[in-house]
């Protein structure tokens, strides 16, 4: 750590402490919350190799205690950083810590300027704490990498780091540089009338991908056989066959997929329906017994799943008369328990057999112990004591309903191939790059929160299963499903 003073216009900013370990990203988003300069707008001058790189090694610019620093630049219609920094819950007087008793489920995230696709995105992938202990476990190879990918996961954790500490919205200016540096899509900008430019919306779904494809090259396990965190936690691995009918030819593919896709066609009325069409896929391909190109009808097969199953419903199309990304409004119902056993291998059905009908005699025995009046529900005015499987408590967290539906030994931990609903990623609009994007997310105690942008709000789970479609509000474009075990 450095104190530099910094010169802009008629203001010196003098004893700027500067974190050298950091990239010199940060230290202009420093600069921005000061003087409304956006990043990218900056010119700093007055160290060695003149204007300072994003990803300058501040070891080669010659920086020092006392260094004087001149930077140019304008502020202008770009999103206005906060001028202090958030303000954690310890920090507050008692009478303003957490009224609605939200602090425990994170912090919204200020939005900078179109970017609440970003921002579901971020918050869906929060939810998952698995995630966040292999993000908190990670150290870039070097703390003065230029490499994008280390700097994006960096910005990754210490933003997911700031939302379990924060009592107030976290401005993401770090993680989006990073993100704009990485993907240059995500930088577009646009021009309205004689307004300068302004950063334009972009797709959840994009942002989502590019964001698991560079956790997944940077979270590797501490061994090749532990393979990546992302890989172990979202991979489903899927087999498939593919079938020429002018030649006979059937070829097999074996690979791994982050998301099952639900296509949306006038015959698909529920999320099943999707994933079964999603799993058909036609091509073509070069046909050896025929020596050209020949169409070829597959369809595939889950032969390992995953602890956490991302579907997307696939609602967007490009439309070439208008050039953007129409937007499929039909009404697709999805459930809060998804089963995908139909979709999985026959021999991967096989190794579920087992678990799903121990799982199953567990319910059946949980069940009529209530019914019988023999578990805890019956107990009347009997003394509280800890939740077993014998029955439920009146409002069970899902700590305790893992509990009720524990089967025997030789099956726990087992995957059922069933999936409870705990993260959805909406869209409210007509077009894949305008409109609204806002996260919902279950917590771990079954409440589930809305978040909006820098709001958060506590929602039903009625309210989320009614994201279907079929008008003009929000509707589902993400699923997030964790594992339900056996």
């Amino acid at each position: 750590m450095v104190r530099v003073e910094v010169k802009w216009q008629k203001e010196v900013f003098k004893d700027l402490e500067v974190d050298i370990s950091a990239p010199p990203a940060v230290f202009k988003t420093q600069l921005f919350s000061l003087t409304g300069v956006a990043p990218d707008r900056q010119k700093i001058m007055g160290l060695k190799g003149g204007l300072l790189r994003d990803d300058a090694d501040w070891g080669s610019t010659g920086i020092k205690d006392g260094s004087r620093i001149t930077m140019l630049g304008t502020a202008g219609a770009v999103p206005v950083a906060p001028t202090q920094a958030p303000t954690f819950l310890e920090d507050l007087p008692e009478d303003q810590q957490d009224v609605m008793g939200l602090s425990k489920y994170g912090a919204g995230l200020e939005n900078l300027g179109n970017t609440c696709y970003m921002n579901s995105t971020l918050q869906c992938l929060y939810g998952v704490e698995e995630l966040r202990e292999d993000l908190a476990r990670y150290a870039a190879a070097s703390l003065t990498s230029t490499d994008p990918n280390a700097t994006l996961t960096t910005a990754t954790k210490s933003l997911f780091s700031s939302l379990s500490t924060s009592a107030q919205p976290v401005p993401p200016m770090a993680f989006l540089l990073s993100l704009r540096k990485k993907f240059p899509q995500f930088a577009q900008q646009a021009r309205q009338g004689m307004e300068e430019g302004y950063y334009m919306q972009q797709d959840a779904e994009e942002c989502w991908t590019n964001l698991l494809y560079v956790l997944r090259e940077t979270l590797q396990g501490s061994s090749p056989a532990a393979g990546s965190a992302v890989e172990r936690l979202f991979g489903v691995r899927l087999a498939a066959r593919l079938t020429c009918a002018e030649s006979g030819e059937s070829l097999e593919e074996v690979g791994t997929a982050y998301t099952l896709k639900c296509n949306i066609s006038a015959e698909v009325n529920h999320l099943a329906d999707g994933i079964r069409l999603g799993l058909k896929e036609d091509r073509e391909k070069t046909s050896a017994a025929l020596g050209r190109i020949a169409p070829f009808v597959g369809s595939s097969q889950i032969t390992a799943l995953p602890p956490y199953l991302t579907v997307q419903m696939v609602r967007f199309y490009y439309k070439a008369d208008v050039q953007q990304k129409a937007k499929i409004l039909r009404k697709v119902a999805f459930p809060a328990q998804l089963d995908v056993f139909e979709f999985c291998s026959p021999e991967l059905q096989a190794e579920l057999k087992a678990p799903r009908e121990a799982a199953k005699a567990a319910e059946d025995a949980k069940a009529g112990a209530t019914k019988s009046g023999s578990g805890p529900a019956a107990a009347g005015d009997a003394a509280p004591g800890p939740s077993t499987a014998a029955g439920p408590a009146d409002a069970p967290a899902p700590a305790t309903m893992a509990a009720a539906n524990t089967p025997p030994a030789a099956n726990s931990g087992a995957l059922t191939a069933r999936y409870e609903l705990c993260g959805v990623l909406t869209h409210k609009g007509r077009s894949a790059d305008s409109g609204h994007y806002v996260a919902w997310v279950k917590q771990g105690d079954g409440r589930w929160i809305l978040f909006d942008d820098d709001r958060m709000e506590v929602r039903e789970e009625a309210d989320v299963l009614a994201l279907a479609g079929g008008g003009d509000w929000h509707m589902a474009y993400l699923l997030e499903d964790p594992k339900a075990q056996a």
